[in-house]
């Protein structure tokens, strides 16, 4: 592991847990053992190693979603590919702060736009991939061909955001999976075909 990969492992977690503002230099400093120099001798500034840190963040704990996704065939399979992974998605990023995406948007709107842009990005990345695979539902007869893929995308992500949000702000799990129960008994079923 070269010295950037180290920084990153070590500072990821803090920067989701604490927020970009409430990560200190001292704190990235004790975390890692290693000097204000060697810091920026790695990242040109903070706001770059939070960057860094949140598509860190993101690697370990959202590509790994889209990739099963990916590996889905049918819009169905797809859609309660997303509500299974979301209902272990608690226990993979409790100890690394929450959801990266949710903390990075809200942490980050009014301070730092590239950090904010990166979680707006991610959103729009995955609203988009809801509303292909909501599209692709419908091509395929899997989907009434009434439904509004953007609608209920923003409706989905809307309740896989809001449940992590409540399970990390409560330390309850039953947030998540009450909330995609709801996606798949209640949200998918009314819109299969």
């Amino acid at each position: 592991m070269n010295t950037s990969d180290f920084i990153l492992d070590k500072v990821a977690p803090i920067f989701n847990k604490q927020g970009y503002i409430g990560t200190s230099l001292t704190d990235i400093t004790n975390a890692t053992g290693l000097t204000k120099g060697a810091i920026y001798c790695n990242f040109s500034n903070k706001e770059d190693l939070a960057l860094k840190s949140f598509q860190l963040n993101i690697n370990l704990a959202i590509t790994p979603l889209f990739k099963l996704v990916s590996t889905k065939e049918g819009c169905l399979n797809k859609l309660h590919a997303i509500t299974e992974y979301q209902r272990s998605y608690y226990d993979l990023v409790k100890d690394r702060g929450g959801c990266p995406m949710l903390r990075v948007g809200v942490d980050t709107k009014f301070i730092n736009p590239l950090l904010f842009k990166a979680a707006q990005n991610l959103s729009e990345k995955f609203t988009t991939g809801l509303t292909n695979i909501l599209k692709d539902g419908i091509t395929n007869n899997e989907i009434q061909p009434n439904t509004d893929p953007v609608k209920y995308a923003k409706i989905i992500l809307s309740l896989i955001e809001g449940g992590s949000l409540l399970a990390f702000t409560h330390n309850d799990q039953t947030y998540i999976t009450n909330a995609m129960d709801f996606i798949d008994s209640t949200l998918i079923e009314s819109i299969r075909k």
